[in-house]
């Protein structure tokens, strides 16, 4: 006797006679909560604003590039995201909360800071600086295990230092001590990267290896925020800009959209001259001449005029 048993067929969505199979329409997804979100933000140190109502929204996986003219505040809001220094006014969440909120410790494991300065006052070695990134993750006296000191090795090896691990910081040349300091960040496993003109004091080839470096982080998921100062390097390697002038944020975009001949000249008082390079798929852009205060806006003669 055959047991009477409902055997669990998939439901076939409905097939009008003679028509196509009727897919059911999804439910709406919820809209992703972005990383970093501030709103109204201000920061005075005392001689006046550095910006004042600034708002601004990041999601994880863009490289963004925060350009400006010196004093523009591009260091002061890296370290407003840091909770290094706290805001005149305005607000700032994380994750959707705010960043008040957050404890020191779990702080650490949402952000972290590579700043333009890498010197070391203590004779660590490579592989204890890159250690050191573990450390919000660790009990006060809990030391490395097995996960973590694979983490360790393989941020070594993703920045090029594996070699230098038994050698003193200080020995190191700047672009080494750079790359160093971002394996420690990378160990760090935080979704947000924030790096301060970490190009600044580099040659020509440590500079591409740094911010292919960060693209590198940007391209796996993470938010990472980079204070520059080189335009060509900022359009090459960033999917996002914000120009900081003026006491706020004068253009946010894509490099093509911020690093026009218009906002060069009035935010730079620069006369450039942009073209998109063909070997970078960004933009060339050469320095024409400065401006003489009150010539930063037009009318102005063609980028072919000399």
């Amino acid at each position: 006797m055959v047991d009477r048993i409902a055997l669990h067929r998939p439901h076939s969505p409905a097939r009008p006679r003679g028509g196509p199979v009727l897919t059911p329409t999804p439910p709406p997804q919820p809209p992703a909560v972005p990383l970093l979100e501030g709103a109204g933000l201000a920061m005075d140190y005392g001689r006046g604003p550095v910006f004042n109502g600034l708002d601004l929204t990041l999601a994880g996986g863009h490289l963004v590039g925060l350009i400006g003219p010196n004093g523009a505040g591009k260091s002061t809001l890296l370290a407003l995201l840091m909770r290094l220094l706290v805001p005149t006014a305005g607000t700032l969440r994380l994750g959707g909360r705010p960043l008040t909120a957050w404890r020191r410790r779990d702080l650490a494991r949402q952000l972290t800071l590579v700043p333009q300065d890498t010197r070391i006052g203590f004779d660590f070695s490579v592989a204890e600086i890159v250690a050191m990134g573990r450390n919000p993750w660790l009990g006060r006296f809990q030391v490395a295990g097995p996960a973590d000191l694979a983490l360790i090795q393989a941020a070594m090896a993703q920045t090029g230092v594996s070699a230098l691990a038994a050698r003193s910081i200080n020995t190191l040349s700047g672009g080494e001590r750079q790359r160093v300091i971002i394996a420690r960040a990378i160990a760090q496993q935080t979704p947000i990267v924030l790096l301060d003109e970490v190009t600044a004091h580099l040659d020509l080839c440590h500079q591409l290896e740094v911010l292919e470096l960060a693209r590198g982080l940007a391209r796996a998921g993470r938010l990472v925020i980079a204070a520059i100062h080189d335009l060509n390097l900022a359009a090459r390697y960033c999917d996002r800009l914000l120009l900081l002038a003026d006491g706020g944020i004068q253009a946010d975009g894509p490099p093509t959209a911020v690093l026009t001949r218009d906002h060069l000249r009035r935010w730079f008082n620069l006369d450039a001259r942009i073209e998109p390079d063909p070997a970078t798929g960004g933009l060339r852009i050469t320095p024409l001449r400065p401006l003489p205060p009150g010539r930063a806006v037009g009318p102005w003669p063609a980028a072919s005029d000399t």
